[in-house]
């Protein structure tokens, strides 16, 4: 496991890199931020979890997504916002955790 980012939440408009308009939230490009932060802006009727939508997360590269989730308490089920590259959620005792598989 690589650590990739961290995730805050926001309601502030920030200079956004993507968005991706499933989840109905925009993003910043963490590695444009001197602290590896990343930004997200939820639309009203995102369909994420309320606590994706409310709480900081940290982000972690894994070679094999499907073995990290084995067991754990999923938030988010493992999605592509783009093609090789897939992301999931998961509660880690209170604190939310992101997962991605790179191909």
């Amino acid at each position: 496991m690589k650590y990739l980012h961290f995730g805050v939440p926001t309601t502030q408009e920030k200079n956004w890199s993507g968005y991706i308009s499933e989840l109905g939230v925009h993003v910043t490009d963490p590695s444009a931020d001197p602290y590896g932060i990343e930004w997200l802006k939820f639309d009203p009727n995102s369909p994420m979890h309320e606590l994706i939508k409310t709480k900081s997360h940290a982000a972690f590269a894994v070679e094999d997504l499907d073995a990290a989730l084995e067991g754990k308490l999923i938030l988010l089920k493992p999605f592509s916002p783009m093609p090789n590259f897939r992301i999931a959620f998961i509660n880690n005792d209170g604190a939310i955790i992101e997962l991605s598989e790179s191909k």
